[in-house]
């Protein structure tokens, strides 16, 4: 029961943190700035701390989830970069969003918020203690993952509809990955692989996506001050909890 409670709580803090991004819209600049530095943080402090860790107990290569990391960061590029030019064919002028790159990018993200389910699960397979940990952690920056996916798919200029859609789906694959966890394990080395993937797919968009967006229109030094706020939330976080 416990895990499955935690994975309520998962869902609670994802669709709250969506929440607050669709009602402060007006202040969107400030909510991406945010958000770029939360993403930034979350490879900084998350992932690749994980990755090293994984890659020295099972003695891999620390170039093979370095490769995956440019594939994820290359691809995505390739993705956006060619919606892009299609959509360009369809118009004459063409801004820098697209409605496809913006349910590209939360999708990624329910990807990620399933794992964040599986880890809760996997957890709770070690012991009780490890597992409530577990689940705290991701119960925390949760919240972050709902504003981030409501942003994505805001700011590429689709409709409200479309992103509550995708903030229950971000809301609810965590649950998912924690039933999942009764039926099958990912093997570690897969995860390292994943791992590299997905913080490709994070710089890629926070660095190239959001952090541009956050500046296009309402450049200021409170955008840059929330950009830092993101980093250091989330680096409290992984440091605390």
């Amino acid at each position: 029961m416990l895990p499955i409670l935690f994975a309520f709580c998962t869902f609670c803090s994802t669709f709250l943190g969506g929440l607050f991004s669709l009602r402060y819209r007006k202040k969107m600049h400030l909510i991406l700035g945010f958000t770029s530095g939360v993403l930034l943080a979350v490879v900084s402090f998350d992932i690749l701390p994980e990755i090293i860790s994984l890659v020295g107990r099972l003695h891999m290569e620390p170039i093979q989830p370095m490769l995956a990391l440019v594939v994820g960061f290359l691809l995505f590029h390739i993705l956006e970069k060619l919606l892009l030019i299609h959509h360009s064919h369809e118009q004459e002028y063409v801004a820098h969003t697209h409605p496809s790159v913006g349910k590209l990018s939360a999708l990624a993200l329910s990807a990620h918020s399933f794992l964040d389910g599986v880890g809760i699960g996997l957890g709770f397979q070690v012991s009780a203690p490890i597992g409530i940990l577990v689940a705290l952690a991701v119960i925390s920056h949760d919240f972050s993952d709902g504003l981030n996916t409501v942003s994505l798919v805001l700011v590429h200029k689709n409709t409200d509809r479309t992103a509550l859609y995708f903030l229950l789906l971000d809301a609810v694959t965590p649950t998912l990955g924690v039933l999942s966890t009764l039926l099958v394990r990912i093997p570690d080395t897969v995860l390292v692989l994943y791992l590299g993937f997905f913080a490709g797919f994070l710089l890629y968009i926070g660095a190239s996506d959001i952090l541009p967006e956050a500046h296009s229109k309402h450049s200021s030094v409170g955008t840059i001050l929330m950009t830092i706020a993101g980093v250091l939330f989330i680096f409290l976080v992984t440091r605390v909890v």
